[in-house]
């Protein structure tokens, strides 16, 4: 018999999560590591290359002080920028997360932003944390998400289901990479589309994020050991799951989730 054998469930989620923040402690002193939170400030960046990806949206890649340097960024975690140009008045501040695992790759949707070009350069400070993921935290999740970036996915075996409402087809991002996570791991990632103005030829899901397709997807509210994060605008919020009272309190839980029978510790809300 294994010592986590006489562990209760929540305590060994607690084992986890202790021994990966061991592990990012380590990790960190061993590391280079630009974002450390707390009283260090803002963190200057030079932009090292801009790529557009669609109609409104483009990559922007920025240089780490060091070759070897690490970002210091967990999953679910973000970052805020602070940008003022040669003819403003006042910095615009925004929170981002990075689209890549180094987390050098930022996802602008500021107008400001937007119109950078290397070699400007950009503020940062973080870490700011969101919901505290570790590995294996819940056997399931599913994303929820309506007209927003999407980010990497923690790389364990936690079954993945993404419900993903744009406009177009042209603004659903990473549909390729998203594409070959189905193909590469069929039992542990699945995503489904809905489009406002879908093409002719387009042949997933049509309209807004409904119940039907939320039963066809989320488990059922008895089952144990999985969770809902939702992410989008004001108005899929309130259908979904109910507006968060605040940035940092989750808010009372409505909308089709509350009707569907789900709780609030079921539901994490961005």
């Amino acid at each position: 018999m294994g010592p986590d054998a006489v562990l209760s469930p929540a305590q060994k989620a607690a084992k986890r999560k202790e021994e990966a923040t061991g592990k990012a402690d380590s990790l960190e002193k061993a590391l280079n590591v630009v974002f450390k939170g707390g009283d260090q400030g803002f963190v200057d960046l030079k932009l090292e290359r801009v790529e557009q990806i669609n109609h409104n949206t483009k990559k922007f890649r920025f240089a780490f002080p060091n070759p070897d340097d690490v970002s210091g960024l967990h999953t679910t975690s973000a970052l805020i920028t602070k940008y003022q140009g040669p003819e403003m008045d006042k910095p615009v501040i925004r929170p981002y997360t990075p689209t890549s695992p180094d987390g050098n790759r930022i996802p602008p949707y500021d107008e400001s932003v937007l119109s950078m070009e290397p070699p400007q350069r950009l503020e940062f400070k973080g870490p700011i944390s969101k919901y505290p993921w570790s590995p294996n935290k819940h056997d399931t999740i599913t994303l929820i998400a309506g007209g927003t970036g999407i980010t990497p996915n923690p790389e364990d075996k936690t079954k993945v289901n993404l419900i993903y409402g744009n406009i177009a087809e042209e603004d659903i991002l990473l549909k390729q990479e998203f594409q070959h996570l189905e193909n590469m791991y069929p039992q542990r990632f699945r995503a489904f589309y809905m489009l406002d103005k879908p093409s002719d030829t387009w042949t997933h899901g049509t309209g807004h994020v409904n119940k039907e397709l939320l039963k066809t997807v989320l488990p059922e509210p008895k089952e144990k050991d999985f969770k809902i994060f939702v992410c989008g605008p004001p108005g899929m919020y309130k259908a979904i799951s109910g507006m968060k009272k605040s940035p940092a309190e989750q808010g009372e839980l409505s909308g089709m989730l509350k009707e569907m029978g789900y709780s609030e510790d079921q539901v994490y809300k961005f």
